[in-house]
């Protein structure tokens, strides 16, 4: 018996592997081709790069992990199958349940190391990769610039273009808004082409303007809206970026979100979103009911019909306007408080994700296996479909659920929860077919209704 589950495991073991990092590396590649933009041209060099795709390669293990089980799953014993020897360890005396106990253990010691990462190691994972995104994002903002939206990251400027050359460094429509006076926008800058381009030391972004007009507004007592306008064929702008170099705290900036915490630390935080949330709400009503129900005001309305008509019609306009402030507060509360309900939610959604990413490692083994018995092909064909189009309507399921939770029309654990419970049941009627020797699809007893049918008729 030894053996044979030295067999299961090492037969269980090279496929899971390697349909592991093949999961790693499409994930990966997924998340390049977001982030390409922001990593193309920003001079990175090697050690940089195989950084950011080490972490960002370790916050896919957990996601990875149910989808190598599932394929490597179905490989394995549809590959026994298709030889035949589930059936010859079945005529042996082994029942089904008894195969898959030493693959099991090894499923639920794999599963219990994916929350450990998912708790300890992710949180890290995902503070070094945001913190390294961040910075990359920030480190050449020329290259940032988007076709027609405002950039507004360097400090005392906003600026829009209509059209970008990235290989050229070249714009066209250009709109620059200069704040540096910190009297609005008392100083445009408009030009229909230019060249962008870093000074050597980085620390400036130059811009090289052409064909263009600025208009600065010049303080006046006795003139409405004074401005001055300059017209140039030629002129040269340098922003300062003394406020990217400033990468070393772009941690900081992450430390306290939800993705970066781990479960201890995201109950102490649950705890204490759910008192500030009820300290508001409290707050909220407390002011209501102190400022909109006096007793003063009740004594009024009941003895408005004694007023003359013009005061009358000022105490109407008073309830009118003290009406529309009870419903701009009552909104800008209720706003505030949704606001909140949703932060305290993706707290707890991400609480329950890493459990539930654990488990689904267990119920995707246990899908995979009968799945793969019951079909009896293995290899890279019939399996991987399969497994695929399981996975990806567990993998709906689950962004359904998780985003009915974020929208809050169901609880945080609902809907981090739905696609385990949604499977379960097909997991533990797979297992019943496999232990029976049932097909997965069994339509016997529909086509003799039809047969009886169609007798009937001749008959008739």
């Amino acid at each position: 018996m030894k053996r044979l589950h030295l067999f299961l495991i090492k037969s269980f073991l090279g496929p899971f592997i390697a349909t592991f990092f093949i999961a790693i590396f499409l994930l990966l590649m997924q998340f390049l081709w977001k982030y390409i933009d922001d990593l193309v041209g920003k001079g990175l060099d090697f050690n940089q790069i195989a950084l950011l795709l080490f972490y960002a390669s370790a916050r896919f293990v957990p996601i990875a992990l149910p989808i190598a089980m599932l394929l490597a799953s179905v490989m394995v014993f549809g590959k026994l199958g298709e030889q035949y020897e589930l059936v010859a360890l079945k005529s042996a005396g082994i029942s089904l349940p008894r195969i898959l106990f030493p693959i099991t253990l090894l499923v639920i010691t794999l599963s219990y190391g994916s929350f450990l990462f998912s708790n300890y190691v992710m949180p890290i994972a995902n503070l070094k990769n945001g913190s390294m995104i961040y910075d990359i994002q920030k480190k050449k903002p020329s290259l940032n610039i988007k076709e027609g939206i405002f950039y507004k990251d360097i400090e005392g400027f906003s600026m829009k273009i209509n059209e970008k050359n990235t290989s050229k460094n070249t714009l066209k429509d250009i709109i620059i808004y200069d704040h540096t006076s910190k009297s609005g926008n008392d100083k445009v800058i408009i030009a229909e082409r230019g060249i962008m381009q870093l000074t050597p030391d980085e620390k400036f972004l130059e811009l090289i303007l052409y064909n263009g007009h600025s208009y600065i507004d010049i303080p006046n007592k006795k003139k409405k809206n004074p401005y001055r306008t300059t017209h140039f064929k030629e002129d040269l702008i340098r922003l300062d970026l003394a406020s990217f170099s400033k990468s070393t705290n772009s941690e900081k900036l992450y430390k306290g979100h939800y993705a970066m915490l781990n479960n201890k630390q995201l109950d102490f935080a649950i705890d204490s979103l759910e008192i500030k949330y009820q300290d508001k709400e409290k707050l909220f009503s407390k002011n209501i009911t102190n400022k909109y129900t006096t007793s003063t005001e009740v004594d009024s309305i009941i003895n408005l019909n004694t007023l003359p008509p013009t005061e009358k019609k000022q105490q109407y306009d008073i309830a009118i306007n003290n009406l529309r402030a009870l419903k701009s507060v009552a909104k800008s509360n209720k706003d505030d408080l949704e606001y909140r309900k949703i932060i305290i939610t993706k707290h707890k959604i991400e609480w329950h994700r890493k459990l539930s990413l654990a488990v689904a490692c267990l119920l995707l083994f246990l899908i995979g296996a009968p799945l793969g018995s019951i079909i009896r092909k293995g290899g890279f064909g019939i399996p991987v479909l399969v497994s695929v189009l399981f996975f990806i309507l567990f993998h709906v399921v689950n962004i359904v659920g998780e985003k009915s939770a974020k929208d809050l029309s169901i609880q945080a654990f609902e809907g981090m929860w739905l696609a385990n419970l949604v499977f379960l049941p097909l997991a533990i009627s797979l297992i019943y077919k496999a232990k029976n020797d049932a097909k997965l699809f069994d339509f016997s007893n529909l086509t003799m209704l039809f047969k009886r049918l169609i007798k009937k008729k001749q008959l008739q």
